[in-house]
């Protein structure tokens, strides 16, 4: 929920001195709801994939939520900008890198396959495809995002185990969220 929220505030960039009137502005409801069906599906599957893979390997997996990234998620957007980190999949267990490696990849793969998913719905036209075409941009930057190698995100796993598969991974989707973020 709180992503949803991040997401539509992000983009009706409000001046954060009309967040009391947030809820009356026109279409907020609307928004709302194309960011929880779009980024709150990203996310989530993202997570479920990880969780997903870890657990075929035998782990322990389960989701912790950071409620502070949550929050900080959503005054960035409040603030014209997005940082999403508000948990992830903790497992347990013994792993190989390549494992390791696959769980990571998992989340980011399934942020592509939900954006090839949304792309195919926006070719339909109307309200569909103005929900799709969101969609196709939440994704994409999901899974951008989460390829990068720094910290606790899945492109360092997945750069820890095989540099050639990060690279192979990482180029078009930091690539792709590069190109719909700015064009």
């Amino acid at each position: 929920m709180a992503l949803g929220v991040a997401f539509a505030f992000l983009q009706l960039r409000l001046d954060p001195t009309e967040l009391v009137t947030v809820f009356t502005v026109p279409g907020f409801y609307r928004l709302l709801a194309v960011t929880m069906l779009t980024a709150g599906v990203g996310f989530l599957l993202h997570e479920l994939a990880h969780k997903v893979v870890a657990v075929h390997y035998g782990q322990y997996a389960e989701f912790r939520a950071d409620y502070g990234m949550l929050l900080l998620a959503v005054a960035s957007g409040l603030a014209g900008f997005l940082f999403a980190a508000p948990g992830a999949v903790h497992h347990r267990g013994r792993l190989t890198d390549r494992q390791g490696g696959l769980i990571a990849l998992a989340g980011p793969v399934t942020n592509l396959v939900l954006a090839g998913g949304f792309y195919a719905l926006s070719l339909a036209g109307g309200v569909v495809a103005a929900v799709a075409g969101y969609g196709v941009t939440i994704n994409l930057l999901l899974a951008g995002f989460n390829m990068l190698p720094y910290g606790p995100l899945d492109g360092r796993k997945v750069r820890a185990w095989s540099t050639a598969v990060w690279a192979a991974t990482a180029v078009p989707c930091v690539g792709l969220a590069v190109y719909v973020l700015f064009f």
